[in-house]
């Protein structure tokens, strides 16, 4: 009997202790982080067309991914894999390994990032102020690779935001994101959003939103909006989930290869943006706001705006519902810094007009 109790995998009492002292951790500061607020800018040129962004650039780490990393730290200790002194590894283009780090410094653990060199200084400077290590790959698809090697030579754990995303959240509530923003909008005029506007990275978030409008048997639908370099659309169209890309200009969507997390039956249209609208897409927005918003929320934008322009084409009125996923201020040296632009041949001009004058006037098509 005692050699079935004491397994190799078996919690100690000290594994106990801390595992329950890890959880109360997690779960006060998810108490103290109050659930993040729904915008609704005004656009003369769309009148019966409400636009919210759900802004979770007011996390403690500035960023959706605050809520991701929660909930792989939570899914990597109920299920055993993460212990008092587990070094950590993660696979990240920069917000998630921001997030985790900080989490890692709240149960004092070491952590490990690995990105690819084009991260932006902002974000390694961040995961380093949290105390977290960053290795630098050369190749979006190195990553995987490299993030496994460290974890398994340290005997360490990989979080594995890409394969464990859509699993370790609970998309039937649990204050996710797709409970919080219907919750929000019960109160809007237009109640149940026409669309849910997202972009993909790990593929988490558009699976939770999907899966949640479906148990809930709500009308909504939920576009999926992806970037150049990036796997999701065409496997999306063609039912291949073997197709491979190069990688996204974009940080933090668009992945080289369709992931685990990527759930497409969940999803009723995808479109795929270019990177200079969405750039500019982002500079519009920021001057709109008044505060700078990522490249990522510029491509959730764009496609908020082109199912707006479907929406005016249909006579239908409603609402569209997207996020800001984190703050501009950490693309300062790149999607708002005219040099860079420069140097990856981006004109972000003529798709800065179009929007300009679709959001005042109405008038043309950004289909």
């Amino acid at each position: 009997m005692d050699q079935c109790i004491k397994g190799r995998s078996a919690l100690t009492p000290e594994d106990r202790d801390w595992t329950h002292r890890a959880i109360r951790i997690l779960e006060a500061d998810g108490r103290r982080s109050a659930d993040t607020h729904l915008v609704k800018p005004d656009f003369p040129g769309l009148r019966g067309i409400d636009i919210y962004f759900k802004d979770e650039s007011t996390h403690p780490t500035g960023s959706l991914k605050h809520r991701l990393a929660r909930s792989l730290f939570l899914y990597g200790i109920c299920n055993g894999r993460i212990r008092e002194n587990t070094l950590l590894v993660e696979a990240s283009s920069g917000s998630t390994a921001v997030s985790e780090a900080y989490f890692a410094r709240l149960l004092g653990l070491s952590f490990v990032a690995v990105m690819t060199r084009s991260t932006s200084q902002q974000k390694i400077e961040a995961i380093e102020r949290f105390g977290g290590r960053c290795h630098f790959v050369d190749h979006a698809r190195e990553v995987y690779g490299a993030a496994q090697a460290i974890a398994d030579e340290a005997g360490g754990y990989y979080l594995d935001q890409f394969t464990h995303a859509e699993r370790a959240t609970d998309w039937r509530g649990n204050n996710n994101i797709a409970e919080s923003i219907f919750r929000q909008m019960s109160g809007e005029f237009h109640a149940v959003p026409e669309w849910v506007v997202m972009s993909a990275g790990t593929g988490g978030t558009s699976a939770t939103l999907g899966r949640f409008i479906r148990y809930r048997n709500l009308d909504t639908r939920l576009c999926v909006v992806d970037v150049e370099g990036s796997a999701f659309y065409e496997a999306w169209q063609s039912g291949d989930m073997n197709i491979t890309a190069t990688g996204s200009r974009i940080e933090g969507i668009g992945r080289p290869r369709v992931e685990p997390s990527f759930i497409p039956t969940v999803i009723d249209e995808m479109i795929r943006i270019p990177d200079e609208a969405s750039i500019a897409a982002a500079h519009v927005l920021s001057d709109r706001l008044f505060r700078r918003v990522g490249g990522s929320t510029g491509t959730n934008f764009m496609g908020v705006l082109c199912m707006a322009s479907l929406m005016r084409q249909q006579g239908r009125s409603g609402s569209l519902v997207t996020l800001i996923c984190d703050s501009g201020d950490r693309y300062a040296t790149s999607y708002y810094n005219e040099a860079w632009l420069r140097e990856q041949k981006l004109d972000i001009s003529g798709w800065r007009a179009r929007i300009e004058r679709f959001l005042d006037t109405g008038e043309g098509s950004l289909l």
